[in-house]
């Protein structure tokens, strides 16, 4: 893989960040990442998506195995956080109107009051997700993409920040029924935990023995801070050639002969703001294609329906992406006149 860090500066305009905003949203981001790996050993690198994801105003699918730590995932990051949470466990018997509301008769007023639904928080944790039934899986649609909810032709905005975190779990299939693919198209990044090494076993087994690091976790961040740290996100600057890139890693899934259904143009996007969301992690006000390859399975294989030829060979989803990054050019910073720093840049040029 290229490393372009080290070339950040070309055809003579070099570009350097804004120590101010760096240094605030890599010291909160630190402070974040800290005290959820205080919880999870031995996992920095899905502690470090997680916090891409949050920054970069997208969904988290949490998908392994029982007892790996998927929903102590989620509740650390939401408890690091001084923000409201509100935790959804979803069962087959669960209602749309639980997740979004319900409007209920007040004799006093004689009229109808909205009484709001777990949705309404900032951070919602949906544990088992795939146990609902596709009715109340589709209550999430909207407040997914519109950060919204329309009950009885009135909409509600939701509170920002605003993050999905969901789990469920890939192996059972009696009483579950798969999320529909527009559903699992909203999540921005899918992340599976995987099992700890022995020494991170070990090093769990000291720690949560007597009792959970989770009871006993403090918010380090406040909700505010999260919001400027989002408006740093978005004021990260994306050349041409990373967008040009991540078009043409999106496009080779729509025409690759093992899938039948490629990742869509909201997949671009979240590609695009997950890359910008990791270069501000890093302490960068511009992304790289390392940025983009970096994030390029967790973004788009979760989107992505393999063959049935291709699933008789076992050929992953996460196997498809890695091959088309292989085969699809990078973006040579020797053969490329990069724009001018965004600073420089007239108004409506920056990013994407």
């Amino acid at each position: 893989m290229t490393t372009y860090d080290e070339q950040a500066s070309l055809g003579g305009h070099p570009v350097r960040p804004e120590p101010g905003v760096r240094g605030d949203l890599t010291t909160t981001a630190e402070r974040v990442r800290r005290s959820v790996e205080a919880v999870i050993e031995g996992k920095p690198e899905v502690v470090r998506l997680s916090l891409t994801v949050l920054l970069a105003e997208g969904h988290l699918l949490i998908e392994d195995v029982p007892g790996v730590g998927k929903t102590m995932l989620a509740k650390a990051l939401a408890r690091s956080i001084d923000c409201s949470v509100r935790r959804i466990q979803f069962t087959p018997d669960l209602l749309p109107s639980d997740i979004t509301g319900v409007s209920v008769y007040d004799q006093q007023r004689r009229d109808f009051e909205f009484k709001p639904g777990a949705v309404f928080a900032q951070i919602v944790i949906g544990d088992e997700i795939n146990r609902a039934s596709p009715k109340t899986q589709s209550a999430l649609l909207e407040s997914m993409e519109e950060r919204q909810v329309t009950m009885d032709g009135q909409t509600y905005e939701l509170p920002a920040p605003f993050m999905v975190v969901a789990t469920q779990n890939p192996v059972e299939m009696e009483g579950t029924y798969p999320l529909p693919e527009a559903q699992r198209d909203r999540f921005m990044a899918r992340v599976s935990i995987g099992y700890p090494s022995p020494e991170a076993e070990l090093q769990m087994l000291d720690v949560h023995g007597a009792a959970s690091p989770l009871e006993e976790l403090q918010p380090v961040a406040h909700a505010d801070e999260i919001l400027k740290l989002i408006d740093a996100v978005r004021a990260v600057h994306v050349a041409a050639p990373v967008r040009r890139y991540a078009v043409d890693l999106v496009a080779a899934t729509r025409s690759h002969p093992e899938l039948r259904l490629g990742a869509s143009p909201r997949a671009t996007l979240h590609l695009l703001r997950a890359a910008k969301a990791s270069a501000a992690l890093a302490g960068r006000e511009y992304a790289l294609p390392d940025d983009v390859q970096a994030l390029a399975v967790a973004v788009l294989a979760h989107r992505l329906l393999p063959t049935a030829q291709a699933q008789l060979n076992r050929r992953t989803a996460e196997q498809v992406v890695v091959e088309i990054l292989r085969r699809t050019p990078v973006p040579d910073p020797s053969a490329q006149q990069w724009p001018r720093p965004p600073a420089q840049q007239p108004p409506g040029a920056r990013g994407y």
